[in-house]
């Protein structure tokens, strides 16, 4: 059986940052799909540089638990991989479609199938409509109900926006919200304002992040105005400006994201069918109330 390998970045700040990789992990490990499954980081050990050295397994499905398309999943991975032939027209993507590209990873003598980032995969839509099931409680949440996906936005990786545009649009046309929007930290429309673009009284706002940190405990809850100070917690609800506002935190953290990274390796040739029935029932939001 091959390998699997989620590489995340981790943080040497933020200790929580690693909590989704090695907790995704566990979910595909306990389905049985891979005879070995490891984590590696940027960041924090192990390292991407390593991971392949502890593999046992000749055939390698690599999932980056990245958001977006950019300077880690085109440049960094495969350089610490040591992709053979690496380049990042293989993934022929314009942004948010890149699929897989396989290769030979130098000195270990393995075939990697290396997968476009978690976040760009169609089904990444599902875990953004189920974060929302899961912070209202309510498995029908929609109606009349405002759908708010948030990233970080950067004039450095114009991918970044394409990817929580694309899953906007994608949600929207579900029909299921009474509106949606994408909106940005850093490039307009903008976070701080969500009351502005919405006239649904209540509002789900998903951040469209790995984990949850600075940014999506300190920064978002702050500019949105759930709170002037976030070491003094929020409610949720809250009440901002005649809205109530169902704040999700990291989309990343959502068990069901662990589907996503199994698709990613259903889409690299990998046989995962069974354990991906396993992992959906075990990740599926329960019923309010439950």
């Amino acid at each position: 059986m091959p390998a699997l390998v989620i590489v995340a970045h981790g943080s040497h700040l933020n200790p929580g940052s690693h909590g989704p990789a090695f907790a995704h992990a566990d979910t595909v490990r306990e389905s049985g799909a891979f005879a070995e499954v490891r984590e590696a980081f940027w960041k924090e050990e192990p390292s991407f540089r390593e991971v392949l050295r502890t593999l046992d397994s000749d055939e390698v499905y690599v999932v980056p638990l990245f958001i977006s398309e950019g300077y880690f999943t085109e440049q960094v991975i495969p350089r610490e991989l040591r992709l053979d032939g690496w380049d990042v027209s293989l993934w022929d993507s314009s942004g948010t479609d890149a699929d897989t590209a396989t290769l030979t990873a130098a000195d270990v003598e393995k075939t990697i199938h290396y997968c476009g980032p978690a976040g760009t995969h169609p089904s990444m839509t599902d875990v953004i409509v189920q974060r929302a099931e899961s912070v209202t409680g309510d498995p029908d949440v929609g109606e009349d109900v405002g759908l708010a996906v948030v990233g970080h936005g950067t004039d450095r990786n114009e991918n970044s926006a394409k990817a929580v545009k694309y899953h906007a649009d994608r949600v929207r046309e579900m029909e299921r919200f009474a509106e949606v929007k994408a909106l940005f930290m850093d490039e307009e429309p903008e976070v701080d304002d969500v009351a502005d673009y919405f006239e649904s009284e209540d509002v789900v706002v998903v951040p469209l992040f790995v984990a949850d940190g600075y940014h999506t405990q300190e920064d978002i809850p702050e500019d949105m105005g759930l709170t002037d100070d976030y070491r003094e917690g929020y409610d949720i609800p809250a009440e901002v400006e005649g809205h109530r506002i169902w704040y999700a935190g990291a989309v990343g953290t959502e068990p069901l994201m662990a589907d996503v990274i199994l698709e990613r390796a259903a889409d690299a040739g990998a046989d995962v069918t069974e354990a991906l029935d396993i992992v959906r029932r075990r990740t599926a939001t329960p019923a309010a109330g439950d």
